[in-house]
């Protein structure tokens, strides 16, 4: 019983000693920008980790921006997906605010190279080759793939291209002009009232040339 009232008594005397030593930390308000290197974009979202006072956590915007109350001498790591986490240590100042800039490294992680294959499993890659038809050659595989059968079949389902699409814009617009150029106001001269008076007028004129042709 006096060994368990004494190890109480060193873990209180411990905590009291921990608390007193954190309370004369100076507090000051930390801030700051996340940038990458070299670029200095800003690193959105970054999390700042307090872990000398019991890791607290904090997100900066999504400019990188950062500020929370620290402890003069704290260890912030910063962290993000796709960059290297940072370690830092906030300086003794003399006012109560300081503003770092905080410079991450991206991280480059190599994937293992990987190989697909069209066959699920070591079975139906020999289903696969046994059935393999090698009877053709190239030139007689060229030729049915450019036949126009295969090439109607292939522009039914493959989309245009750009090329192709400004080579049809440029057409129709083309002829757009020319429509505009030839019936200004797209009317159709069956239902004007002008054009019917002057073919009307065209083939009266032309009736009175011929009764004065036959009279003479």
């Amino acid at each position: 019983m006096k060994l368990l009232i004494s190890i109480l008594f060193v873990v209180f005397i411990f905590f009291c000693s921990s608390v007193s030593i954190a309370q004369e930390k100076k507090i000051i308000q930390y801030s700051g920008i996340v940038t990458t290197v070299g670029s200095g974009l800003p690193v959105g979202y970054a999390t700042a980790t307090n872990l000398s006072f019991r890791n607290e956590a904090f997100a900066a915007n999504n400019e990188g921006y950062f500020s929370f109350v620290a402890h003069v001498g704290d260890t912030i790591r910063f962290s993000s997906v796709g960059f290297d986490p940072l370690i830092v240590t906030i300086p003794n100042v003399s006012g109560d605010k300081y503003t770092a800039n905080i410079i991450m490294q991206n991280l480059v992680t190599e994937l293992p190279m990987v190989t697909p294959y069209p066959w699920a499993s070591i079975e139906e890659f020999n289903i696969a080759f046994m059935n393999l038809d090698v009877s053709e050659d190239n030139i007689v595989r060229v030729r049915r793939s450019l036949s126009y059968e295969s090439l109607a079949a292939m522009a039914a389902v493959v989309p245009r291209d750009g090329n192709e699409m400004r080579s049809i814009n440029n057409a129709q617009s083309f002829n757009t002009m020319n429509n505009k150029v030839i019936n200004q106001r797209y009317a159709n001269p069956l239902l004007n009232p002008f054009a019917w008076g002057s073919l009307i007028q065209q083939i009266t004129k032309g009736n009175q040339s011929r009764t004065k042709t036959t009279k003479y």
